[in-house]
């Protein structure tokens, strides 16, 4: 609950030291006595406090933030990467991410968004070929990117600055501080932790919501010149009706796992504990809402790909046809209906793996674009 810090899972965790509870091992669980003594090791003799310092601080939620917080930090850079990918398939427009544009309403996290998808951008055929259609602006899935991402970026950004100083801190209780001064605080409390947390599982959520929508557009087909469902044939084909399908239940999932963990207290210890802050489920809400998130992209992904091809000859720019060109090392294009939850899977393997990620790394170190630009120092994940 985050009460006095995170007693139950960390007393699970700390059983081993001595010599209760179970470990891990292969590929069951064993009962810790067991293992120590077929090792020959000796259990831990606590001294005073020693037992209470190990369970009475925050190590649980801080530890599911710290995997958040990557997870999140990879989610980010990936939504820029395949929403680009998305425009370009759209043939949308490049002007709403003009630096004089963000310079009058001048969040961190916007200027950020704009500047990298700008050098996603760069050079791109595609964007040039439409420079004087008669199109007045597109949906706000496509030019309110920097708007949208650059405010979860924000919440990234909170929830990076209250981890680093986390697993800086001190969060046992009582606090000895000498002989003669020992506080009875609350440093154990999970509040500061909860809800930087929450607000990041709803930006994270919201990355989802704006790609499904981007993934909806591919799907329309019509006036942006892709064929309905991004296949020519679906007189007997679906296309790729059913990948949005899923993308849809996803964020629809992610909305319900949204009602914030920090917002309820239950209060515990014959009234002692009368607030406590829920950060514990908040940390785990988090990443269920990031693995969901993942596999949206993933499938945004797909459709960008698909739309892509529906595009050449013409180029991109050389960090989008690069990735354009990993997705299709992995799975071909498809004219007719298949097994779409297979290549989901590899997509989201990209994904997880930062692929995509360090691949525009590379590609942009090599090109001499600069990636990153304004308040990279922020953004950076170390």
């Amino acid at each position: 609950m985050g009460a006095s810090g995170d007693l139950a899972p960390l007393a699970h965790l700390c059983l081993p030291l001595i010599g209760l509870g179970r470990v891990w091992q292969g590929a069951e669980w064993v009962p810790t006595a067991a293992v120590l003594a077929a090792r020959n090791l000796q259990t831990i003799e606590l001294g005073a406090k020693e037992g209470l310092a190990l369970i009475n601080g925050t190590q649980f939620i801080a530890a599911w933030a710290v995997w958040g917080l990557e997870r999140m930090a990879n989610c980010l850079d990936t939504a820029d990467i395949v929403g680009a990918m998305a425009l370009e398939g759209l043939l949308g427009s490049a002007s709403p991410f003009d630096p004089a544009l963000h310079q009058i309403r001048p969040f961190k996290g916007n200027q950020y968004v704009a500047h990298r998808l700008r050098t996603l951008l760069h050079n791109s055929e595609m964007v040039a070929s439409h420079k004087d259609c008669g199109r007045v602006q597109d949906p706000y899935s496509l030019r309110c990117m920097p708007q949208v991402h650059g405010a979860s970026r924000m919440a990234w950004l909170h929830l990076k600055e209250v981890v680093e100083i986390e697993l800086n801190s001190v969060t046992d209780n009582p606090i000895i501080f000498s002989a003669d001064k020992t506080i009875s605080g609350g440093n154990f409390h999970g509040q500061p932790m909860a809800l930087p947390l929450d607000y990041a599982t709803l930006a994270s959520h919201e990355l989802g919501n704006i790609s499904d929508r981007r993934i909806y557009l591919l799907l329309e087909g019509g006036v942006n010149g892709l064929p309905e469902l991004l296949m020519r044939d679906t007189g007997i084909n679906s296309g790729f009706m059913i990948p949005q399908y899923t993308s849809a239940a996803l964020v629809s999932e992610n909305k319900s796992l949204c009602f914030p963990p920090s917002a309820d207290s239950i209060p515990s210890s014959l009234g002692q504990e009368d607030h406590v802050s829920m950060g514990s489920i908040s940390s785990r809400r988090l990443n269920q809402v990031l693995a969901n998130l993942e596999n949206i992209l993933a499938i945004e992904l797909l459709c960008a790909a698909q739309a892509f091809d529906y595009r050449k000859p013409m180029r991109s720019s050389a960090l989008l046809d690069a990735c354009h060109e990993l997705v299709r090392s992995r799975i071909d294009h498809a004219e007719e209906d298949r097994v779409f939850a297979d290549d989901i899977h590899i997509l989201g393997e990209i994904i997880r793996q930062q692929e995509l990620v360090t691949l525009t790394q590379d590609i942009a170190s090599h090109e001499n674009l600069d990636l990153y630009g304004p308040h990279y120092e922020d953004f950076g994940l170390y």
